[in-house]
């Protein structure tokens, strides 16, 4: 690992530890030459499938944009930004165990709703309400109903 300091080529790990999900390695270095100190982090390069749109049309998958979903269902609702994270990583787990190099998006719409339906109910419906295109008062009372 080269050095962000002096970018000499000999470093030095001197501690190295396992965050505590066990999906990454944190390492402190030290260059041989500047004698100045730094932190890596080791995760596995995983290639998550691309998102198959409902018009065909096809994007990366994007856990900002998973984030914001969530982000924008749970506005000024009193869920811990921890309970976000763990549902993302449900997701992608979910994405990744089923080894497919494409997913719909509708798959992807439907693991956001059934973590949101966990977490916070009125999020599920704010999330429910735009995802499933509600167009009267009858389908936000169906929607409820199911909870």
């Amino acid at each position: 690992m080269k050095c962000p300091f002096c970018g000499d080529p000999d470093t030095q790990v001197i501690d190295s530890r396992v965050n505590d999900e066990g999906d990454s390695i944190r390492r402190r270095r030290k260059c041989g030459a500047c004698d100045k100190r730094f932190t890596t982090y080791e995760t596995a390069d995983l290639h998550l499938p691309q998102v198959v749109k409902t018009n065909g049309t096809r994007e990366e998958f994007s856990r900002d944009k998973l984030r914001l979903s969530f982000t924008r269902a749970l506005h000024k609702r009193p869920v811990p930004t921890e309970y976000v994270d763990r549902a993302l990583d449900h997701i992608v787990q979910k994405m990744l165990a089923r080894g497919e190099r494409e997913i719909p998006a509708r798959d992807l719409g439907e693991s956001v709703m059934s973590e949101l339906k966990l977490m916070d109910k009125v999020a599920y419906i704010r999330f429910a309400s735009v995802y499933r295109s509600f167009s009267d008062v009858d389908d936000f009372h169906d929607a409820i109903r199911d909870l």
